[in-house]
């Protein structure tokens, strides 16, 4: 007999006159003749409640029954005469898979920390705050890669081992088959290791973006997307930092700045309405235990236009804001977590747009705009979270972008793959990335990103 997920029984919540489920125990009180289970396959954050009668011959095992056991239970699903459910399972068989010790089990019936999850991350996906949290990330993956292919993008995976630094920052893991408990071979004329020895004959490193594989193919399959972890040596232990994590990167081929923010704004409120349709059960749990106001944010994310603002006047309304900030607000300084919080929360109460950044700030690869002093950059900023996309148009001369790489002092012979793009039929471009659990962070209401990953990498952290 085949088994019926718990969420399709409650979300039919009609009678049945034989069904199998199999899950897991959350919790199980009765008598010398009947007990009640409640039962959670992962499916839902709702529990089916199972009876089971002292007719069943397995009985004394049932009553033996705790907290993280894995049953089977074969019945008949009936109207519940109890208030708390509106159908329940009248169990005729009952096969124990797995027995969990209650004396050694660490997820009890009883509240844990979300610090203490962290160091159990091998078993937080069995609460119902993180089976609520990673449900909540497939619809979100799911809804992305609909938008996109819905409108004929075409997905495409890049490496995730690179030679290029994209962001020009060097915040890069290198990879190395050398053995690092001998001396590396070395060059004899400076002295430096000889990556010719190494795996790739060079150094190799982690990527930071998929962008620059991503663009390669925008100019020659029009629209594409990229979907898949990224990595950053960036030695920082604050709750909106990982130091892997999962990006979303289109690319869009004859997309101008404007395009481009038209789409990114689409793209943000499409995924939002997709999740507050497919996912309701589960953020409304969140939202009673995490952030009160969730699903009235989400909704007004869904339901209203961007804000738009040029850096300059995003500049001046903070210089004239009064606020005391930590970090300074003169032009040429980039946007801080709070100044982006102040645009979004208090000044607009709304997310943000803001575009046309100082050059000096940004990467080497975004248009440089007709004053010389600005390139045709984007960054859209939500509340409570703050930059939430970083996007822009990309570099299409050729000349202009040779000097933006020698001007950060790149090596250019690393990027004559990338400027080949520029000497044969070169055309406007443009695209942005978003981080994937940045995103589920602000679609969760959790306040540290490391309770919307599996298992978190962070410095000093590289667990299960």
């Amino acid at each position: 007999m085949k088994r019926t997920r718990i969420a399709q029984l409650l979300s039919d919540a009609r009678p049945r006159p034989e069904v199998l489920v199999q899950g897991w125990v959350r919790t199980r009180r009765g008598s010398k003749k009947v007990n009640f289970i409640e039962l959670n396959d992962g499916s839902t954050v709702k529990n089916l409640q199972v009876v089971a009668g002292s007719e069943l011959g397995n009985f004394e095992e049932i009553r033996r029954l705790s907290t993280g056991c894995a049953i089977g239970v074969r019945g008949a699903l009936v109207a519940s005469p109890g208030s708390g459910q509106a159908v329940e399972l009248q169990a005729q068989e009952i096969i124990i898979f797995g027995w969990a010790d209650p004396e050694k089990y660490p997820l009890q019936k009883k509240g844990h920390s979300l610090e203490f999850l962290r160091q159990i991350a091998h078993l937080r996906p069995r609460t119902n705050t993180f089976s609520c949290v990673f449900r909540l990330r497939n619809t979100l993956a799911y809804a992305i890669h609909r938008f996109f292919q819905e409108r004929g993008f075409v997905y495409v995976h890049t490496p995730i081992i690179t030679t290029s630094d994209c962001e020009g920052a060097g915040e890069m893991f290198q990879v190395t088959s050398l053995d690092l408990k001998k001396p590396f071979p070395a060059r004899q004329e400076t002295g430096e290791v000889d990556f010719t020895k190494d795996f790739f004959g060079k150094p190799a490193y982690l990527t930071v973006s998929g962008q620059l594989e991503g663009e390669l193919f925008a100019l020659a399959l029009g629209d594409i997307y990229t979907f898949g972890p990224t990595f950053r040596a960036e030695n920082s232990n604050t709750p909106r930092h990982l130091a892997e994590f999962w990006m979303v990167e289109p690319e869009m081929a004859f997309y101008d700045l404007e395009d481009t923010m038209a789409l990114a704004e689409e793209f943000l409120r499409a995924i939002v309405s997709e999740c507050l349709e497919r996912s309701r059960d589960d953020l409304e749990f969140l939202a009673l235990r995490y952030q009160e106001d969730l699903l009235s944010s989400l909704e007004r994310i869904a339901g209203s236009a961007f804000i738009r603002l040029d850096y300059s006047e995003a500049v001046r309304l903070l210089q004239k804001s009064g606020q005391p900030f930590e970090y300074p607000t003169d032009w040429g300084h980039d946007l801080q977590t709070e100044h982006e919080r102040y645009l979004t929360e208090k000044h607009f109460q709304k997310p943000v747009i803001v575009y046309d950044y100082p050059k000096a700030i940004k990467p080497f690869y975004m248009r440089v705009g007709d004053d010389g002093r600005t390139v045709r950059a984007m960054d859209v900023l939500f509340p409570r979270i703050g930059e939430i996309i970083g996007g822009s148009q990309r570099e299409e001369r050729q000349e202009v972008l040779r000097d933006r790489i020698q001007e950060l002092g790149l090596p250019e012979h690393d990027y004559e793959w990338y400027l080949d793009t520029r000497r044969f039929g070169s055309a406007p471009h443009s695209g942005f990335g978003l981080g994937f659990e940045r995103y589920l962070q602000f679609l969760s209401g959790m306040a540290n990103i490391r309770d919307v990953i599996p298992f978190p990498r962070t410095p000093g952290n590289a667990e299960f």
